[in-house]
């Protein structure tokens, strides 16, 4: 009785208060939200698109759409589009109490998956990865994937369930999804090749295998996150028994606070450079891993970037020989010593720019790195700023010296 009283709606985290009980315009919201975070012209961005469904018939699951690796930029899109995708898709599958659904069409080769080849490197064993086939539907006549969804072509732990979604026309159609998931059960029962496996396939069935598999996985891993609490409940209890003498007029211990203190900024600034905090930043490069990309990816993209003439170099290198020798004839196979050192000077020299770029690229993430761990000293902002003044001073003493060496 409850269920027929019950109404479906949904809310999204950026329209608080404001319940959509029309499902289209769900879709509308999605669209426009994306437009607005992204721009009118293929943009990315990894600011999630927070929505909650109440529903009577969904299940208890959180869900987070990754976008496919795009190999060419369009639109708006920048030049590293594939790496900051895949930036982005790690940063939520590397963590190991996530699972991982690794979708892949049917009419494409398995071996040449993107999203297998994704889970793999973070779950070599595939323990947390479950394979969803889709487009079966769509294969050419005379093939199926058969091997692939009975896990023998390439194998999961969890293995690999079939599904058949509404095509393009179908929903720009408004095909109703409960017409939808009947012709999705018609298929695989009069499929030659998937009839003997039907009641594994599907969408209805998908979301029981994910339901269950999610609920193994909390009973696997709870465990170790009972261990991690009472790890640091135990901490905490020896912080409050430490405390209870505690004297705040008694300047040795206003003394060792502050060194504690200073002492947590350290490690608090070498674990946002190493990554290796226990807080992950899941909307941006932050810290080490954009000085990484500084260096890996920025520094080599100004480098490509750098005009090189061809044919006004091999002039120089002439015109280099041709005066090392002088009145002498040009003879010989190597090219001299210091014709060879003058040319390589000359062209060393163009690298300057882009070093000094990077150098002040790196300078400016540091500080902000700063900024980011004296937060944690707001309480005390004369501290606080002392603290930022003089590390971020420092910083900046090792900038000047690095472009003195550059």
């Amino acid at each position: 009785l409850l269920l027929l009283f019950f109404t479906e709606y949904a809310e999204f985290l950026h329209c608080k208060g404001r319940k959509f009980t029309d499902f289209d315009e769900v879709r509308q919201e999605i669209e426009v939200e994306t437009d607005r975070i992204t721009g009118m012209n293929k943009g990315i961005s990894s600011i999630p698109i927070n929505l909650r469904i109440y529903s009577p018939r969904v299940l208890s699951l959180t869900l987070i759409d990754l976008p496919g690796i795009t190999k060419v930029p369009v639109g708006d899109q920048p030049p590293d589009i594939e790496q900051q995708i895949r930036d982005m898709i790690m940063q939520f599958i590397s963590r190991e109490n996530c699972l991982i659904l690794a979708v892949t069409p049917a009419n494409t080769d398995l071996a040449n998956s993107d999203a297998l080849k994704l889970a793999k490197e973070v779950d070599p064993q595939g323990l947390r990865t479950i394979g969803v086939i889709t487009k079966l539907d769509l294969m050419d006549e005379g093939t199926d994937a058969r091997e692939i969804l009975e896990n023998k072509l390439l194998p999961l732990c969890r293995g690999y369930i079939g599904v058949v979604n509404r095509s393009q026309k179908d929903i720009d159609g408004k095909k109703d999804i409960k017409v939808a998931l009947l012709a999705e059960r018609k298929f695989f029962l009069s499929h030659p090749a998937y009839r003997h496996m039907a009641d594994r396939m599907g969408t209805p069935y998908l979301q029981k295998v994910l339901n269950q598999q999610l609920t193994n996985h909390i009973r696997d891993t709870l465990p170790a996150f009972r261990s991690k609490l009472q790890s640091q409940l135990l901490s905490i209890e020896h912080e409050v028994e430490v405390y209870k003498n505690f004297r705040p007029e008694d300047p040795t211990r206003k003394t060792k606070v502050l060194l504690q203190m200073a002492q947590q900024f350290s490690v608090d600034f070498e674990k946002r450079i190493e990554g290796s905090g226990d807080q992950v930043d899941t909307l941006e490069l932050s810290g080490g891993a954009k000085i990484n990309r500084i260096f890996h990816e920025r520094f080599p993209f100004e480098l490509v970037k750098m005009e090189f003439n061809e044919k006004e170099l091999r002039r120089e290198i002439s015109y280099a020989i041709k005066n090392i020798h002088g009145i002498r004839q040009v003879t010989g196979l190597f090219t001299p010593d210091m014709a060879f050192e003058a040319i390589v000077k000359k062209q060393i020299v163009k690298l300057k720019g882009p070093c000094l770029k990077s150098v002040d690229l790196v300078m400016q993430e540091l500080i902000n790195t700063v900024k980011k761990c004296t937060k944690k000293l707001a309480t005390y902002p004369r501290l606080c700023e002392e603290t930022e003044r003089i590390v971020a001073g420092y910083i900046r003493e090792r900038e000047e010296k690095t472009k003195d060496q550059v």
